[in-house]
């Protein structure tokens, strides 16, 4: 099954092989010393060395071809596929797995898709099936085919060959399947395609609906809707045209016959004349609706289609006030009307619900309005979604934002800690003991009989954190295990660096049943006297009104000590319990009784602001404030009115922020700023901390110069409404991503290039989208960003150009083509499959044959998937080059030791014989002790020796044996004795040895001649 083959990364690298003969040639001459053997193996393994480390170079690889084959069936699960379809195709692809899989080592894996694809099966050596109800979780709104075969190409194994077999309908919306496609097969991928065929049936389709992006006010304009039928007959029934502003949807052909329509067969177009007079941001919404007994209209999503226009128009403002306090600002509004603004008034009971609702103004004010009012269930609240729309409305969209100053407004209105701060040129948080007086809250909490109690308790204890100041100090009691505790520390610690450590203690925290009221109270009280710098007390308490009372001591205590009350009852138990908690309530207390747990985080933070009161700086007697003349917000005015009051906040540090008027009350810029702006994103954020008129500048509203402060603050604050010039904004969806196109010309209509022209869109779901524009031709700017859903997108564009004001549009993504697509795509499936994969065939198109008898997935599952021979083989290779230079290192070795080292193989024969003997006959005894006397005769012999060496003297001199046989060789020997030489010459026996006193008197007769004495 397998076939193993050599193959090289880098094979020029073997052109170095060609150095062999050279490296022969030159050794011969080298090691000519050498024995024939020698250089014979010194050459061999010399030539082994280089091979190898040519080898190692060109990268050396084993290759492993195989003939099994992996088989990956996508299949389409998009909404363009009827669910009987869809059921069909999983059928067959069961049954082709089961009827064509032969071979045991052949793999086979399934990929589903719509939008993205997800492997269900991944490739497995058995007869996998297809469960009809399956595990991916996918969006089946659009139809990637591209996706699945880029899935399907990084899913198969190297070791087999490879073929895709795509079961849809090929009405692909996102991607490009062809381009993929040609990746694929040039990977030796094969592709089969199985189309998908489903009856035609009768649908309505809204394609499109367009309408100019920009419109003038007052100037009429045309509204073309498409609308195509795809059925046989005529289909009846009405065609809705309708324009939504922030006000709620307006039908525009109200009569019955302006909306009785009759489609033919076929695509038709209606045109229908606008005319808009207010500026705003407007969304049209064109819908088909059918009569009763029409053929049925399977996909109602492809019956609306939508469209985005805004009107420019003259500034707009938004006031936002308290409903509790209606028409407390209407001197401002009256003065801001009469100097030419557009001022809408909502209260805080009316507040917007979209980014859309907050478009058409160009700047919004908050007047004096909290966090959170009302009381009980009628608790109005600014969401977290809101407040990040009002900021997003300045920092995204360039739209201004006042906040105007009060009782309710700023840290005293509950601001603190939110996206709103942030936005804001202050701080609402003053870290400065000096300068605020400190608070201190306690919470009491039970354990509340309410469905996910202890998770609300969470939420409103991190609500009322977050609503406190640096300075204040906070506590929270509950039943633990070992009964009455602090949730952290011994007492009240202060926020500031506490309040993560704070947070996260809360979101381990598990009330339990807390029997008796008492003692918790009595702690309650000492941690009160354990804070004398607190200038406000407060207490919240949270129950159901089951513990026992507490005793008049403790509750007479906290009164003593000036600390408020506030009872929270949740499930309280009858009206026993109920009561109990009204009681406890110590005005300016609340007792408060919520039927709908979401209202309880509202009502802790409205009961936090009562420790932020301290951020109020009020005095009797009025005052004057300090004016930094030279911005555009005073214009002309170098004085203002005295003032009795203003909340208390820091001036951020930041080198944008201006602060224009300022409170010598406390001393210190930081926390007096009384009038500050600057520039939040592409929009005007700016402060003014004391109030319009009603509190505490009682005396502004009869100065000649009160509208004009006001309306130069907002006119600043705005939007810019300048020229726009000749720009131009068109928008386009497609392939999940919005394409802007701005055109600029200038005033003689030429075009203007090298703008540095930039933008950001506000989706759906309120996510900053930044937008990239780049020149493309002259005076063309082109820019994209990807969608995120169904929905209106706002898009802002700053030219570049000074004095140009930003350029607003929008753009509505329609529901997907997913609901477009009626039919099966044919070519394109066709397309796929002629595509002939690198060294193998090309694919087939799988049609069922016509029998009615056979259901289709059988008759599918006819053509074999699991054809092999036409594919090229599967190969794998691994790179063995690491062990050649491993090798070659001990080569290198045996080298250089046979060129150095000369080895004698005399030891071969005397070892061969050796080891080829007879093995050893075993010892008898009478051998055993002839040797033993033999060891010990020799022993004797030897010591004898060297007794006698012992006392003879080395010699001095060595004769030689020609001088021994010569006349003098009688002088030494004893007559009659052979000479040593004839001895030597005869091979006779060594002779005996000489005694010392014999070779003392040879010496002395040798020395005696030499001198020529007489012996």
């Amino acid at each position: 099954m397998f076939n193993y083959r050599i193959s090289f990364e880098s094979p020029w690298y073997l052109v170095l092989l060609a150095v062999l003969p050279v490296l022969w040639w030159y050794s011969l001459r080298s090691l000519a010393l050498l024995g024939r053997a020698r250089k014979l193996l010194a050459i061999g393994l010399r030539s082994i060395v280089v091979a190898m480390i040519v080898l190692a170079l060109a990268g050396i690889q084993m290759v492993r071809s195989s003939d099994r084959l992996t088989v990956i069936y996508l299949v389409d699960q998009s909404l363009s596929i009827p669910v009987e379809q869809r059921q069909a195709m999983i059928k067959y692809v069961n049954a082709a797995i089961m009827k064509h899989r032969r071979r045991v080592d052949d793999r086979v894996g399934v990929i589903v898709f719509g939008r993205d694809a997800s492997i269900e099966i991944p490739p497995f050596d058995d007869y996998v099936q297809l469960d009809p109800l399956m595990e991916s979780l996918l969006d089946r709104e659009y139809t990637n085919l591209a996706g699945a075969l880029k899935l399907a190409h990084a899913s198969f194994p190297e070791d087999a060959a490879k073929r895709i077999v795509l079961v849809s309908d090929g009405n692909q919306n996102l991607g490009n399947a062809v381009e993929q496609a040609r990746g694929v097969s040039g990977a030796g991928i094969g592709i089969d395609v199985v189309p998908v065929y489903y009856p035609p049936r009768a649908e309505v389709v809204v394609e499109g609906l367009a309408i100019p992006g920009d419109v003038r006010r007052e100037e009429p304009f045309d509204l073309t809707v498409v609308v195509n039928n795809t059925a046989a007959g005529e289909i009846r029934g009405r065609l809705v045209l309708s324009r939504i502003t922030d006000e709620g949807p307006e039908v525009l052909n109200t009569r019955a016959e302006a909306q009785a329509v009759v489609l033919p067969p076929g695509k038709r177009v209606f045109t229908f004349r606008e005319e808009i007079t207010a500026a705003n941001f407007y969304t049209y919404k064109a819908e088909f609706i059918p009569d009763p007994g029409q053929p049925g209209d399977d996909a109602t999503e492809n019956n609306v289609a939508t469209a985005f226009t805004h009107v420019r128009g003259a500034g707009q403002v938004l006031l936002i006030e308290d409903y509790e306090h209606p028409g407390e600002f209407d001197q401002l509004i009256e003065q801001l009307r009469e100097h030419g603004l557009e001022v809408a008034v909502r209260t805080s009971d009316q507040l917007f619900t979209s980014p859309g609702e907050l478009l058409p103004y160009d700047t919004v004010v908050l007047a004096n309005v909290p966090r959170s009012t009302g009381e009980g269930d009628s608790v109005y609240h600014f969401s977290d979604a809101q407040i990040r729309m009002l900021v997003a409305n300045t920092q995204q969209m360039g739209a201004g934002l006042v906040m105007l100053g009060g009782p309710n407004s700023f840290g005293a209105g509950g601001w603190v800690n939110t996206e709103l701060e942030k936005a804001m040129p202050v701080d609402f948080q003053v870290k400065s003991a000096k300068v605020a007086p400190k608070g201190a809250l306690v919470m009491m909490m039970h354990a509340c009989e309410i469905p996910e109690g202890n998770r609300w308790e969470k939420i409103v204890a991190h609500e009322a954190i977050k609503a406190l100041g640096a300075q204040d100090y906070c506590g929270l009691l509950y039943w633990g295990a070992g009964g009455n505790a602090w949730l952290w520390g011994k007492g009240l610690l202060p926020v500031g660096n506490n309040r993560a450590r704070m947070m996260a203690r809360v979101d381990r925290m598990t009330p339990g049943d807390m029997p008796e009221f008492d003692p918790a109270m009595k702690m309650a009280v000492r941690g009160f006297r354990a804070v004398p710098d607190a200038a406000v007390k407060h207490m919240i308490i949270i129950s159901d009104g089951d513990p026992t009372p507490p005793s008049r001591g403790a509750v007479q205590a906290l009164r003593n000590m000036g600390v408020t009350i506030s009872t929270v009852a949740v499930g309280a138990h009858g009206v026993a319990g109920s009561r109990l908690l009204a009681n406890l309530a110590q005005p300016p207390g609340k007792y408060y009784a919520p039927r709908n747990p979401k209202a309880l985080p509202k009502i802790f933070q409205r009961e936090a602001r009562r420790v932020a009161r301290p951020l109020i700086y009020e005095k009797e007697t009025p005052w004057n404030i300090q004016v930094n003349p030279g911005h555009m917000m005073l214009g002309e005015i170098d004085s203002v009115p005295p003032i009795t009051g203003f909340v208390l906040t820091s001036k951020k540090d930041n080198p944008l922020v201006e602060v224009l008027l300022v409170s010598p009350r406390p001393p210190g810029e930081r926390n007096s700023t009384i009038l500050a702006g600057w520039t939040y994103g592409l929009g005007r954020a700016v402060a003014f901390t004391t109030d319009a008129g009603t509190r505490w500048t009682k005396d502004w509203p009869e100065s000649d110069q009160y509208g004009t402060l006001f309306t130069q603050i907002v006119r600043w604050s705005m939007r810019p409404t300048g020229g726009t010039g000749k720009f131009t904004v068109a928008t386009e969806v497609k392939d999940e991503e919005v394409r802007v196109v701005v055109t600029a010309l200038d005033e003689n209509d030429e075009f203007i290039n090298f703008l540095n022209m930039s933008g950001e869109a506000l989706g759906p779901g309120l996510k900053r989208i930044s937008l990239g524009l780049e020149q493309t031709a002259p005076g063309r700017y082109v820019g994209t960003f990807p969608t995120q859903g169904s929905g209106s997108y706002y898009v802002a564009v700053s030219p570049g150009m000074k004095n140009v004001a930003p350029i607003f549009s929008g753009v509505n993504v329609p529901y997907s083509d997913e609901f477009r697509d009626r039919g099966t795509n044919g070519a394109l499936l066709k397309e796929l499959a002629d595509m002939r994969p690198e060294g193998g065939q090309p694919g087939r198109v799988i049609e069922a044959a016509n029998d009615a008898e056979k259901p289709q997935e059988a008759l599918l599952a006819g053509v074999d998937t699991f054809r092999h021979g036409e594919l090229p083989k599967a190969s794998s290779s691994q790179a063995i080059w690491f062990y050649l230079v491993l090798a070659f290192a001990g080569m290198f070795f045996f080298d250089i030791f046979f060129r150095r080292v000369q080895v004698s193989l005399a030891w071969v024969a005397p070892l061969a014989g050796w080891m080829l003997r007879r093995p050893p006959q075993p010892v008898k005894v009478e051998t055993i002790e002839r040797l033993r006397s033999r060891k010990a005769e020799v022993a004797g012999r030897i010591e004898q020796l060297r007794s006698d060496a012992r006392f003879e003297p080395p010699p001095e001199t060595t004769a030689k044996i020609e001088d021994l046989e010569g006349p003098e060789a009688s002088k030494t020997y004893k007559p009659g004795a052979p000479s040593l030489a004839d001895r030597v010459s005869r091979g006779a026996e060594k002779p005996e040895e000489e005694s010392y006193t014999e070779r003392l008197l040879r010496a002395k007769k040798k020395v005696w001649d030499e001198r020529g004495e007489d012996t």
